[in-house]
């Protein structure tokens, strides 16, 4: 498996509204992708909490990375690179996923921590696959994945959530636009 994602900044004055329509016409070109379990469309928007700017950005959970790279060097993203130019590419080693109980996705958090030097990594590890499961058992969840992050040794949960998105989650959270689960 391999998960990633990649955000672009909009300026402050942007129609967000071009970014949600983008996500419904792209959307549905993802609902049949080979070796893609999901990808969430998702926004920030300036002045809704918890976005500070607007942000569009997709996160992707691929069950097979050969699918992955070919997306990243064919012709398909090439919508990314013409709209945007090309985006700083975060990517995780997922370590558990889980589907929840809910029918779709309205919004989209994020957590993210440093795994501590001298750690019991297998420990963590077990740790969070619990939580994981807690997360997913909540009848408001799509899906939850844990991830490693390789290079700067930190650990990302990402929880796809049926409710609208809460102001005061904890998480770094996003609006989902679209949501194509080929694989789930």
């Amino acid at each position: 498996m391999f998960a990633k994602q990649y955000s672009h900044r909009l300026p402050a004055d942007y129609d967000m509204g071009v970014i949600s329509e983008r996500a419904a016409r792209l959307g549905p070109l993802w609902d049949h992708a080979e070796g893609l379990l999901f990808k969430a469309f998702i926004a920030q928007t300036r002045g809704q909490a918890p976005g500070v700017g607007n942000l569009y950005s997709s996160v992707y959970l691929w069950s097979d990375p050969l699918q992955a790279a070919d997306f990243l060097l064919g012709e398909r993203f090439d919508k990314v690179l013409d709209s945007f130019g090309q985006p700083h590419i975060e990517s995780w080693l997922p370590l558990d996923v889980q589907r929840g109980p809910a029918q779709k996705a309205l919004s989209l958090y994020r957590e993210e921590w440093a795994l501590a030097p001298g750690a019991d990594r297998g420990q963590t590890l077990a740790a969070e696959k619990v939580r994981n499961r807690q997360i997913a058992d909540g009848s408001d969840n799509f899906a939850v994945f844990l991830a490693l992050d390789v290079q700067a040794w930190k650990l990302v949960r990402i929880t796809l959530s049926g409710k609208a998105l809460e102001v005061s989650h904890p998480a770094n959270g996003y609006e989902v636009l679209y949501l194509a689960r080929p694989g789930v």
